[in-house]
């Protein structure tokens, strides 16, 4: 099973202070997570930077974080729009039928009679359920409810089965 190198885990959003600390759009749930990956590798368009987190709070409805070696708000802003990422290995282990959202994407969605549906682009929360998009002749979105429309899902084999009437 493909496993990405590395996950986009948020984007470095602004300055926090004087000090050197920066301010990070998180896609972690919760929020806060984010802080506790470490090190960060941060991107932007070609060029790469690796860094430590030291400390990290939420701050409001913010997070904010301070990194090793960024001391002042200059340096700081030099890193607004850099996108953070970690390695897949700095995740927690899941529980049995628990996946990383970046697990499933790339899989191949059939349904339950072997219909080819295509391969899962990415996912949505929509606060009743999460939705799988699933690109394949045409676009699907399918509700990511395990045990009813998700059949079953195996990461090694590449393959989510899916109780979908292929039409729709």
């Amino acid at each position: 099973m493909f496993r990405p190198q590395h996950i986009n885990v948020g984007k470095i959003s602004g300055v926090f202070g004087v000090k050197g600390w920066v301010k990070v759009f998180s896609f972690t749930y919760d929020r806060e997570n984010i802080i506790h990956y470490s090190p960060w590798l941060l991107k932007k368009d070609s060029e790469t930077k690796s860094f430590n987190v030291i400390d990290g709070h939420l701050q409001g409805k913010a997070v904010v974080a301070q990194l090793e070696s960024i001391n002042d708000r200059d340096q700081a802003a030099s890193l607004m729009g850099w996108d953070i990422f970690i390695s897949p290995g700095q995740l927690p282990k899941t529980a049995k039928d628990e996946y990383y959202w970046s697990d499933l994407i790339g899989l191949r969605v059939e349904t339950t009679l072997g219909v080819q549906l295509g391969v899962i682009e990415s996912l949505l929360e929509t606060g009743a359920n999460d939705v799988v998009v699933v690109k394949g002749e045409r676009e699907r979105a399918i509700p990511f409810l395990q045990g009813q429309t998700i059949i079953s899902i195996d990461l090694d084999s590449g393959i989510m089965v899916a109780d979908w009437d292929p039409d729709f």
